[in-house]
């Protein structure tokens, strides 16, 4: 639900005037959430459509009054408000595609001089193109702007060597988003190691950035060329199938951003094999201060779990665990379950259904439709009642994605 939030002052005649209207809320990843609930993506439009109505409107009102007094020179003024006196400022998050691009810039444009003006908090960007991104980014006011999330827009290393030169403007920018970018460090050829080390240059020079996720890139052995440079140290860090290498978690564990991060997020990489003991190391380092680790879908096996069990209970201020996807049994996850009863702040842990559940004996290509309805009413049941005899009916454990989703870093 978004925050509604006003600020107003005196008016002439002691009437009260609006100055700031404060619509910022929780992100909801443009999804519909009920029959009377907008989505984020179809609050960006009616604000913008409004923007642009209500400016229009006022331009009508203003061009009719002019003509009306000129005809009557000697009557007296209206009696109706100076309109081009009135602004009010609009503090909203955005989330913008291709779709609704043109009705947003519009409402940017016309925001400028009109009565409405959107002051942009987080500004979230699927599918769009690299001018349209530009466009946006020279529109917006840069005082309030804190989070930038550019999705699957494929832009690859030239397109973000474009782009991050407008986002220095920003200077209150914490957050910055770079999923599915299409990078991939693998395949660099000469002129394309230039664009990378200006792509890491140019993440330098964001001088209160504490966010970054770049996940969906193939980031291999890259992360001290992209992250050395930078002028305070990250608080969250998104990693999510980033093709990492033992030498990228080395150099994360002795790094000074180490000791700083409160969410961790490394799902999709094989944290099984080679990259095992590192990240020990690393989740050992980072334990007096991490607050959200996510490690879905690394293969984390029953023995990786008993290893991995003690540090992990050494992070005594972990609210959030993912776990989900990971080829785990049911005694496995009873003894991570014992042993999580005593992180007193854990809140939410993301849990795999044990390979017991699954007909064939583990997770197929198929899995809802292989799996026993059954054994996993039993196993939640009895999740459920370790909880409720350990009096930990705070803590709650789910395989559900959906609708227990992780919270984001800058709500933590």
């Amino acid at each position: 639900m978004a925050v509604l939030c006003a600020q107003s002052t005196e008016a002439p005649a002691g009437k009260q005037r609006l100055q700031i209207l404060d619509m910022t809320g929780s992100h909801d990843d443009g999804l519909e959430r009920g029959p009377d609930t907008l989505s984020l993506w179809s609050r960006t439009v009616t604000l913008a459509k409004s923007c642009v109505d209500i400016a229009r409107r006022q331009s009508e009102e203003t061009a009719g009054v002019s003509k009306r007094r000129r005809g009557a020179e000697d009557a007296a003024p209206p009696l109706a408000a100076d309109h081009s006196a009135v602004c009010v400022e609009v503090r909203v998050d955005l989330f913008v595609n291709s779709t609704s691009y043109s009705v947003l810039r519009e409402a940017l444009l016309v925001g400028a001089h009109g009565p409405l003006r959107l002051q942009c908090r987080d500004l979230r960007a699927e599918e769009l193109s690299l001018r349209s991104t530009v466009c946006l980014l020279e529109l917006l006011n840069p005082a309030g702007l804190r989070q930038i999330d550019l999705r699957f827009n494929n832009l690859g290393l030239p397109g973000l060597n474009t782009l991050l030169p407008y986002m220095t403007r920003f200077t209150r920018l914490q957050s910055l988003k770079l999923p599915y970018s299409n990078i991939d460090v693998r395949r660099l050829s000469p002129t394309a190691e230039d664009a990378m080390h200006n792509f890491a240059s140019q993440i330098c020079r964001l001088p209160a950035l504490k966010e970054l996720n770049l996940g969906s890139s193939r980031l291999s052995g890259r992360l001290r060329q992209l992250l050395g440079g930078l002028r305070t140290p990250l608080e969250s860090l998104e990693l999510a199938f980033c093709s990492l290498l033992p030498s990228d978690l080395h150099y994360l564990s002795r790094s000074f951003h180490v000791s700083s991060l409160k969410k961790l997020d490394l799902s999709g990489n094989n944290l099984s094999d080679v990259l095992f003991q590192p990240f020990l190391q690393l989740l050992g380092s980072a334990s007096s201060s991490l607050l959200h680790l996510d490690v879905m879908e690394c293969k984390l096996s029953d023995s990786s779990l008993l290893a991995l069990t003690p540090v992990l209970c050494r992070c005594r201020c972990l609210r959030y665990l993912g776990l989900f996807c990971n080829p785990v049994s049911a005694q496995g996850l009873r003894t991570l379950l014992r042993s999580s009863l005593i992180m007193c702040d854990l809140r939410l842990v993301i849990y795999p259904l044990p390979a017991e559940c699954y007909l064939g004996g583990s997770p197929g290509p198929d899995a809802s439709h292989s799996a026993s309805e059954g054994l996993i009413a039993q196993f939640k049941a009895e999740v459920q009642e370790v909880l409720v005899r350990a009096q930990r009916t705070d803590m709650l454990w789910t395989t559900d994605m959906v609708i227990h989703r992780p919270p984001e870093y800058l709500s933590l």
